[in-house]
């Protein structure tokens, strides 16, 4: 047998040099995009191993959106619920008692008649949610709370608003709470030894109110009505049916009232022969008795003039003549009370001629 040799042609030299080149580049490029990633990496505050878990949460967790898409798109969740009220109902879980707590004033029968709509319901169909928010727009409730109670109960706990004075309306008495908010209207009987608040506006001026009767705690349980005159002053109403008129702005009707205070401790004011007392001047006080009485008229005249004299000036009071002006609609007072600018002869005048101004209802 004999043996051939079989000879192959050796490749172009030109091949083998562009594969090389070829080989070279490729090579070249995977270093540069290697580095590059590890460059990258190497910000990261976390390792190779995982960034890959992190990629793949990431497409499970759009995988399960997608899903859960399709789902609600073809109504999956509403029949999935709708099965799991059927079942509950069958078991026995449905509404059908109301347990309410914390109620006093409020009338049970309006929250009754909010939770009726949905009685028989089953439990997991029960909107907790609405009922809360209707119970929210009842006038004494101030804060609710609703919750299920397996099997067949609803707890419903209710925060009452406190009463806290009467507001005065043109054909009603309203109960309100401290912030003015209007709770529910009432009888004059109701309203007997309540704190009686009146004048266009005076609802929404209750919180300042409280602060200025909290300036002379010994006058607040006093004070029987108060009238806000003309949106910007108070005019006070104590229970021996004297009136205090107090000047414009916060700080200086404050400042009244605890002279007034102070006055009323060392000349016992209240329920004494002055019928009212104006202090709306800032360094004065002014008052109204009787034209005529029967018992020593001059003596009356004497003791109102001892005590109109200038209140006790503080440093505020001091700061505040320079600025502070008598009320334009004071007219009348002015020609009625002396006009004199000291307090020595606003006394003599006070003496030969009671004053008998009436505070103005502005």
């Amino acid at each position: 047998m004999s043996s051939r040799t079989v000879s192959r042609k050796a490749p172009p030299v030109r091949k083998v040099a562009a594969a090389q080149n070829k080989a070279r580049r490729v090579k070249s490029a995977k270093a540069k995009t290697g580095s590059a990633l590890d460059a990258a990496m190497a910000w990261l505050p976390f390792n190779e191993q995982q960034l890959h878990r992190i990629f793949m949460f990431a497409i499970f967790g759009a995988a399960l959106a997608l899903v859960w898409t399709v789902a609600v798109v073809a109504g999956v969740p509403q029949i999935a619920t709708q099965q799991i009220a059927n079942v509950a109902a069958q078991g026995g879980f449905v509404l059908n008692d109301v347990k309410l707590n914390g109620v006093k004033h409020l009338n049970e029968l309006k929250v009754y008649e909010l939770v009726l709509s949905q009685r028989h319901q089953p439990m997991p169909q029960v909107d907790v949610d609405q009922i809360r928010t209707q119970l929210m727009q009842l006038s004494w409730v101030e804060d609710a709370r609703v919750s299920r109670q397996l099997p067949d109960t609803l707890v419903i706990d209710v925060v009452e608003r406190k009463a806290h004075a009467v507001l005065k309306k043109a054909d009603r008495l309203v109960l309100i709470d401290a912030t003015g908010h209007e709770l529910q209207v009432i009888s004059a009987e109701r309203a007997k030894g309540k704190l009686v608040v009146s004048g266009p506006g005076a609802g929404q001026q209750v919180v300042a109110l409280a602060s200025l009767l909290e300036a002379a705690p010994a006058l607040k349980p006093q004070v029987a009505e108060a009238e806000w005159v003309g949106n910007r002053r108070w005019n006070l109403k104590f229970r021996t049916g004297q009136i205090l008129a107090l000047p414009e702005g916060d700080r200086l009707a404050a400042g009244a009232l605890v002279s007034f205070a102070r006055l009323d401790g060392v000349n016992r004011l209240l329920g004494g022969k002055a019928l009212a007392f104006d202090m709306r001047a800032p360094d004065r006080i002014y008052f109204r008795v009787p034209e005529h009485s029967t018992d020593a008229p001059a003596a009356g005249a004497t003791a109102a003039a001892s005590l109109a004299v200038k209140p006790a000036e503080t440093a505020e009071s001091k700061s505040d003549k320079a600025d502070t002006k008598p009320e334009a609609d004071d007219k009348s007072d002015k020609e009625a009370a002396p006009k004199s600018a000291s307090a020595k002869t606003a006394k003599t005048a006070t003496a030969k001629t009671p004053s008998t101004r009436k505070p103005e209802h502005d």
